[in-house]
């Protein structure tokens, strides 16, 4: 009698992390192949108080690439599952690029119109830019995943989770990406369109999108196993939404966010609704983590 003996091959293609992983080479993109030439035209437009609150975002945003780019290496050391693995080298991967993008824009846009306008040449890695809850929020992170090579529980793990993807990306990153794309494109029409940063922006959204679904998906695994309570979420999220929103205010009360584009309140609001809604994704067994095309869709 004939029996189905075909042996099992080692990666499984129809999982989540497979997708996101395949996803992520499918939809590669180079830093060095953006055009930036219009926008060294174009920012010659810039008022100068715009200016300078462009440059404190992309020296912040900057910052967090580059420093979520060193953090990420303790949970691709304790991830067992190959799919997981093969997925988490597509991220650390992408994190350097976007770090090498924002590098970029500032060596060939910012620094030329520093010149121009006869400023003093700055660095985006100055401490001028960056206030004590941002530091904080970003040593926490850093914490958070160190802590899983000394104890790798399911708890820890969720944290880690909570910190990396659901706030850094998930609520920092997403919201100011989103909110820098609206004020510089082609919709707004009292600044000039700095076409280059937005398409340099939608591309490391799309990134972010499928960084943030793979973190949704490790959590709801946890929460719905049974191995983490959901109010280890909430209160580790709770914690550190205070140092987000107190990380985009500067030393005069202002927000950083307030210069060009949506409001801080609107900003505040885009990130609420997106949060709770992936909450409730990962927290309700009835509801599915979108897939990872639309993760990657740009929602501006």
């Amino acid at each position: 009698m004939a029996t189905d003996s075909t042996p099992d091959l080692q990666l499984d293609h129809s999982v989540r992390p497979h997708r996101y992983y395949r996803n992520a080479v499918e939809k590669h993109w180079d830093p060095h192949d953006i055009d930036l030439e219009r926008d060294r035209e174009e920012i010659t437009e810039l008022p100068d108080v715009a200016f300078e609150a462009l440059k404190e975002s992309l020296a912040l945003f900057g910052a967090g690439e580059e420093s979520v780019t060193e953090d990420l290496a303790p949970l691709a050391v304790v991830l067992d599952d190959i799919g997981d693995q093969m997925f988490i080298t597509t991220q650390l991967y992408e994190e350097s690029k976007h770090t090498d993008f924002f590098d970029r824009y500032w060596r060939e846009v910012v620094r030329p119109e520093e010149e121009r306008r006869g400023q003093e040449l700055s660095s985006p890695t100055d401490e001028k830019w960056f206030n004590e809850p941002y530091n904080e929020l970003f040593e926490r992170n850093e914490e958070a995943m160190a802590r899983l090579l000394e104890d790798d529980s399911p708890e820890n793990r969720a944290k880690a989770h909570c910190h990396y993807h659901l706030t850094i990306e998930g609520i920092l990153a997403q919201t100011g990406y989103y909110g820098l794309t609206l004020a510089y494109g082609e919709n707004e029409p009292d600044l000039p369109n700095l076409l280059g940063l937005v398409e340099g922006l939608k591309l490391v959204r799309s990134d972010e999108g499928r960084h943030v679904g793979f973190g949704m998906a490790q959590l709801k695994s946890l929460v719905i196993d049974g191995d983490v309570d959901p109010d280890v979420l909430r209160e580790t999220v709770g914690e550190l939404v205070p140092l987000v929103q107190r990380s985009l205010v500067t030393d005069d009360g202002a927000s950083s966010e307030g210069g060009p584009g949506p409001s801080p309140s609107d900003l505040s609001e885009y990130a609420y609704n997106k949060h709770e809604q992936r909450m409730k994704q990962i927290t309700t067994a009835s509801e599915q983590i979108p897939d990872v095309e639309e993760l990657t869709e740009l929602e501006a």
